[in-house]
């Protein structure tokens, strides 16, 4: 019973990052890890980001910054390409820990920063190092929000440009990692007919995500991504560490 509870509430979260809760997703994975391979949790979760993913690209199909999706969509299609080859041989603890810290240093650097109103403009280089490493990471652990957001956050986008342009981001790279999961035999054995009652739990979730986005002010809106940013990179961290050192 509580195996289903949170596999349709990981369901609802990442339809909820898709309406505009964009860090929300990530902590799915984490969450299915506590009774099942995390390997098997992100293949579960795939179609249902899948589903939702297009769902949130509907959502805010008027609300992105062309410049940035220019630049951050090949690079994360590249950081497919390269996770699809190296994650027979690196460790998933060593990811884990490599995300979870990127997402200390943006928290870090945003609340240390105090009253800075310094806009960063949409540059090539940071976009497609950030975007890289999104793709390897989205496609290990679907964490990709700490490096998207420590490139996007600090140009200080509009609430529904940068919920779009995540949204549009991630639908393209997800879409490609399908046939590369199949490739290397990750959606072997899944339950389809539980997949599918989880992805209508994610398409309900991405309305109640886009209804939260819009009531909230930019300030909140910023603080609630920073804030589920910071607990993701810690859940990150520990999960990241018992694996890897916990014997």
């Amino acid at each position: 019973m509580l195996d289903t509870i949170l596999l349709v509430t990981a369901a609802l979260i990442v339809g909820m990052s898709k309406g505009g809760l964009a860090s929300a997703a990530a902590i799915a994975v984490p969450m299915l890890a506590l009774f099942m391979n995390p390997v098997k949790a992100a293949a579960t979760l795939l179609p249902v980001y899948i589903v939702t993913d297009w769902f949130g690209v509907w959502l805010y199909r008027q609300h992105y910054s062309k410049r940035n999706l220019l630049i951050l969509t090949p690079s994360i299609l590249l950081g497919v390409a390269i996770a699809t080859f190296i994650t027979p041989y690196t460790p998933e603890y060593a990811l884990l820990i490599f995300t979870g810290l990127i997402g200390l240093w943006f928290c870090a650097r945003a609340w240390l920063k105090r009253g800075s109103t310094e806009k960063h403009e949409a540059k090539v280089l940071p976009g497609v190092f950030w975007g890289t490493l999104t793709g390897i990471a989205s496609f290990i652990t679907h964490s990709g929000a700490p490096p998207s957001q420590a490139y996007l956050l600090p140009q200080k986008l509009p609430k529904l440009e940068f919920a779009g342009t995540i949204a549009i981001a991630f639908a393209i790279g997800n879409l490609v990692k399908l046939p590369a999961y199949w490739a290397i035999g990750q959606l072997d054995g899944l339950n389809w007919g539980l997949i599918a009652a989880l992805a209508a739990s994610g398409v309900a979730g991405t309305f109640a995500g886009r209804y939260i986005t819009g009531i909230l002010s930019e300030v909140v809106y910023v603080r609630i991504i920073q804030i589920m940013l910071f607990v993701l990179s810690i859940l990150l961290l520990i999960r990241g560490g018992m694996e890897g050192f916990g014997g």
